[in-house]
């Protein structure tokens, strides 16, 4: 039996908010899901220039730490926008118990419907969510459908030069997210499609390999002192870390990187 384009779209999508709602994700990720952590989201932050009173939009927010992050250090108004209905109401939560539900607002959506009016947000964020996205065109054409003119996106995401070995396009939840990675020109042909020009690129491959060191030490140390909580999250330990080699070999060989990318749509 065939599956239809749009179907498949909807598996995938289903699949990775599934997820990165999972026990199993906090476990091994810890209070940020992306390489780089709260630092890389900083840097981001500087980098898109980011001034009191500005509306942000953070595009697959997932449990909102980036939107509580920037709506209380650099005093922005923020709407998340999630697929995963248990991670919304983990982020609502969350923000309302820090003091910021009135700045920090999160929305069941789909990136590439995005159910925010037009021009609204001075700035787009999507961190490591991108190259998840089934339909990265219309992503992008919904982050400038958003941003009022002048505004910039602002993007970190894994980045895929050369081609992935067989183990690692095979791979669900945390390798999911390079499953589907581009080379860094591609994510800037679809941004410039969109009518999105982009303005600076950095790399951070020293983020993805640290990720991977992160999880395999709190691997170590779970494994001897939660092995239960492991268990009861559905994590088989040797299964990770056969998958985080692989993953440390293909970054060592430089196949896989990670990337800040930063957009303008035209004033």
């Amino acid at each position: 039996m065939t599956v239809e384009p749009a179907a498949a779209s909807a598996e995938v999508k289903a699949c990775c908010a599934a997820a990165y709602s999972r026990d199993a994700v906090a476990l091994l990720l810890g209070e940020s899901y992306h390489p780089g952590g709260l630092a890389l989201t900083r840097r981001l932050a500087h980098a898109l220039g980011l001034q009191p009173g500005w509306r942000v939009v953070d595009a697959a927010s997932g449990p909102g730490t980036t939107a509580r992050l920037l709506a209380a250090d650099y005093a922005v108004t923020v709407d998340g926008v999630e697929l995963g209905e248990s991670a919304v109401e983990r982020a609502r939560s969350a923000a309302d118990e820090a003091g910021l539900s009135s700045r920090a607002q999160f929305h069941r959506g789909d990136a590439e419907h995005l159910p925010l009016p037009d021009a609204i947000a001075d700035v787009v964020i999507c961190e490591c969510a991108f190259c998840t996205f089934p339909d990265k065109a219309a992503a992008a054409a919904e982050f400038a459908r958003v941003l009022r003119p002048g505004g910039r996106v602002g993007i970190t995401d894994v980045t895929v030069e050369h081609g992935l070995p067989p183990q690692l396009r095979t791979l669900a939840a945390w390798v999911a997210c390079i499953a589907d990675a581009r080379p860094v020109a591609q994510y800037v042909d679809i941004l410039t499609n969109a009518g999105l020009a982009t303005v600076s690129i950095e790399q951070h491959d020293d983020a993805i390999a640290q990720m991977v060191e992160q999880i395999e030490a709190r691997l170590t140390v779970l494994r001897m002192s939660a092995a239960g909580r492991l268990a009861a999250a559905g994590v088989n330990v040797d299964t990770v870390l056969r998958y985080t080699a692989l993953a440390r070999q293909a970054v060592a060989e430089g196949l896989i990187g990670y990337c800040m990318l930063v957009a303008q749509k035209p004033a």
